[in-house]
C-alpha cells in the first residue's frame, strides 16, 4: 500500500503499486496500492464498493442456451441478443453501470457469483466507516482536555466489542438489501453464478456442480474487482494473521497488533484499533510512512496520527515470513532491510494484518476465449475501458472497469468508468478524466485528495515547460473548525499560475473528504481558479477552508477561459 494514488499520463497503462511488505521484492501477483475500498454512492441506495466477483470455479460442461427472457421494464430486448448489456459483477462498478443502463432504456443483467454489493458492502468500505464511527466517538469521549473545553464532564468511556461488530455487520447487510432492492426496482435482471466469457458477445453464468446457461448480450462488461493480496512467506489463519476481510467482523481487539502497510488500510485500521486500546505497529516497506500522499500533508499527518498515539513503526524492511500464533506462541514477524535484504529484527505480537494491498480477480473469466492476456493480472483497456486482446487489437464490445483493469483503486472511479462505458454504447463518446476523481482516508482527522501531488506536479511542470505554484490555509483560521474544537489541519492547491488550471487539491483536517469535492468538480468541468475565487460559501462552514484556498492563488492572467481537454488516464 505504498501509493495513495500512482496516476500514469499514458492512456493505455495500467496503475500498480508496490507491496508493502513480500518475502523478495521479486515477480509476484499485481498489487495495488490498497485504498480502502472507496465508495461511490447513488440516490436509488446507499450502495456499496466493487465487487470482488466469487472464486470462478470449474463447472460441468452441460448447459442450455437462454433464448429469451422476459423484460421487467427494464428496456427492450435487443434485437437478436438476450439483453443488450450484460455485467459481470455486483459491485459498485457493477452496479453504477447497471443503474445508468436503465437509465439509457437498456435491457440489462448483471452476474454475481458471491453476494451483490461486492467487496465494499460487505468485505470493505461500508463495515470499515462503521467501526471509524465508533473509534471516532471513542477518541472524542477518551479526550479529557478536549471534552472539557466544552464544560463538558464525561465518565470513562467503554465498549462492547459484540456490539461494535453487530453495528458493522447490521450497516452491511442494510446496505447489501438496499443495493439488490434497488438492482430489482428497476428491472435489471441479477443473474446468481459465475459469469465467464465464452465468445464474441456471449457470456455463461452457473453455480459450482450446476448446470451453466449461455446468454447473448450486445456488449459486455467485466467488473470482477479485487481480493487481499497477501505476499510469499506470510502464513493468514484469519485469527492471528488476518487480512481486511477478517478484521472487519472485529472477533478480537489484541493488545499489541502488527499492521504491515502503511497506505489507505493500515492507517484507518490503526485508528480503529488504537481507539478500542490496542497498541499498534507499522511495517512499511519503503523509507517513511504513508509514501503515497502528498509528502507535506503526510508529514502533517504523522504528527497527528502517529507520534501521539500507542504506535511505533518499521520502516525500509519487508516482512519475509510472518507465522500465526499457535500452541501458546505469539505471532511471529521475521524483518529483513528492503535494500540490502539483510536480516533486521523479529517481532513477537499478538496479531498482525496484512494491509499489503490488492490483486485482480480475473482469473476463470475465459479471456482466452476472446485472445486476451492478462497483464500482471490486470486486463488491458484503452482510456474508453475497451478491452485490448493480445496482438494490441480491440476486443469488439467487450469493456473492463474497476480493479480488474488496474487504472484506479477507488470503487467510485468503478461506477465512473462503468457509467462511462454505458455512455458509449448508446452512442455518445465519453473519456473519464481520471485526473479528476476524488480520493479520502477517513481516519480522525481526515485526510482526501485529488489530482497531482507536489512532486508529480513539479515533473509535469518541467517535462511540460510551465510553472506551479503553491496555495495553503489552516484549518486554525475556519471558525467552524475552532468552534468544534477541531484547528488541526490544512489545506494545500497545486496550479499553474500562469493560466488559473487546477493540478491537484490535498486536505488534512476535519471532514476533509467532503470538502474535496469541491476540487474535483473544478478539475472536472475545467473551472480555473479565477472563476472559482468567486463562488459564495455559507459562513461560517469548514467549506470556507476551501474558499480561502482559492482566494489565496495568485494567477497572472485573470481572463477566464477553457483549460483544455482532460487528462485521459
Amino acid at each position: 500500500m505504498h501509493s495513495a494514488i500512482s496516476l500514469s499520463l499514458s492512456s493505455a497503462s495500467p496503475i500498480t503499486a508496490r507491496s508493502d511488505a513480500g518475502a523478495t521484492s521479486s515477480a509476484s501477483p499485481a498489487v495495488f496500492s490498497s485504498q480502502l475500498r472507496f465508495c461511490g454512492l447513488r440516490s436509488e441506495a446507499v450502495t456499496g464498493c466493487r465487487s470482488a466477483c466469487s472464486k470462478a470455479v470449474m463447472l460441468k460442461p452441460k448447459m442450455k442456451v437462454f433464448a429469451s427472457l422476459n423484460g421487467n421494464g427494464n428496456g427492450a430486448q435487443s434485437k437478436g441478443f438476450d439483453y443488450d448489456l450484460v455485467i459481470i459483477g455486483a459491485g459498485v462498478g457493477g452496479h453504477g453501470a447497471a443503474l445508468h443502463a436503465v437509465e439509457k432504456g437498456l435491457k440489462t443483467a448483471i452476474i454475481e457469483g458471491d453476494v451483490v454489493g461486492g467487496t465494499c458492502v460487505n468485505r470493505g468500505c461500508v463495515p470499515s466507516k462503521a467501526l471509524l464511527a465508533v473509534s471516532g466517538r471513542m477518541r472524542e469521549l477518551q479526550n479529557e482536555h478536549h471534552m472539557k473545553s466544552f464544560g463538558l464532564q464525561v465518565a470513562a468511556a467503554g465498549y462492547d466489542r459484540q456490539g461494535v461488530a453487530d453495528h458493522a455487520e447490521n450497516l452491511a447487510t442494510k446496505i447489501r438489501n438496499n443495493l439488490t432492492n434497488s438492482l430489482k426496482s428497476l428491472g435489471v435482471d441479477i443473474l446468481t453464478g459465475v459469469g465467464t466469457v465464452v465468445g464474441p458477445q456471449k457470456v455463461k453464468y452457473g453455480k459450482a456442480g450446476g448446470s451453466e446457461t449461455v446468454i447473448t448480450a450486445k456488449d459486455i462488461i467485466i467488473a470482477t474487482g479485487s481480493v487481499p493480496f497477501v505476499p510469499k512467506g506470510v502464513e493468514v489463519d484469519g485469527k492471528t494473521v488476518i487480512t481486511s476481510d477478517h478484521a472487519l467482523k472485529l472477533e478480537t481487539v489484541p493488545e499489541w497488533i502488527v499492521i504491515v502497510g502503511s497506505g489507505y488500510i493500515g492507517l484507518e485500521f490503526s485508528d480503529v484499533y488504537t481507539a478500542l486500546g490496542s497498541e499498534v505497529t507499522f511495517v512499511e516497506a519503503l523509507d517513511q510512512l504513508m509514501p503515497g500522499f502528498d509528502p507535506e500533508i503526510g508529514k502533517l499527518a504523522q504528527r497527528v496520527l502517529i507520534n501521539p498515539r500507542k504506535i511505533d513503526y518499521h520502516t525500509g524492511v519487508f516482512a519475509t515470513k510472518i507465522t500465526p500464533a499457535k500452541d501458546g506462541k505469539p505471532v511471529t514477524i521475521e524483518l529483513i532491510d528492503a535494500k540490502t535484504k539483510e536480516p533486521k529484527d523479529t517481532l513477537e505480537v499478538d496479531a498482525a494484518l496484512i494491509a499489503t494491498g490488492r490483486a485482480p480477480f480475473t482469473q476463470g473469466l475465459g479471456l482466452e476465449n476472446v485472445n486476451v492476456e492478462t497483464q500482471r493480472g490486470f486486463i488491458p483497456v484503452d482510456e474508453r475501458m475497451r478491452v485490448i486482446d493480445s496482438k494490441g487489437k480491440l476486443v469488439p464490445h467487450l469493456y473492463c472497469i474497476g480493479d480488474a483493469n488496474g487504472k484506479m483503486l477507488l470503487a467510485h472511479a468503478a461506477s465512473a468508468q462503468g457509467i462511462s462505458v454505458v455512455e458509449q454504447v448508446s452512442g455518445k463518446d465519453h473519456v473519464l478524466n481520471h485526473l479528476s476523481i476524488p480520493a479520502a482516508c477517513f481516519t480522525h482527522p481526515e485526510i482526501s485528495m485529488v489530482g497531482l501531488t507536489e512532486p508529480q506536479a513539479r515533473e509535469k511542470a518541467e517535462k511540460e515547460g510551465f510553472e506551479i505554484s503553491i496555495s495553503k490555509t489552516s484549518f486554525k483560521a475556519n471558525t467552524k473548525a475552532l468552534a468544534e474544537n477541531e484547528g488541526e489541519g490544512m489545506a494545500k492547491l497545486i496550479y499553474r499560475p500562469d493560466n488559473g488550471e487546477i493540478l491537484g487539491v490535498h486536505i488534512f483536517g476535519m471532514h476533509a473528504a467532503d470538502l474535496i469535492h469541491e476540487a474535483s468538480n473544478a478539475i472536472a468541468l475545467g473551472t480555473r481558479i479565477q472563476d472559482i475565487k468567486y463562488a459564495v460559501h455559507a459562513h461560517p462552514t469548514l467549506s470556507e477552508v476551501i474558499d480561502e484556498l482559492f482566494k489565496s492563488a495568485k494567477v497572472k492572467d485573470e481572463a477566464s477561459r477553457a483549460v483544455g481537454e482532460p487528462v485521459a488516464v
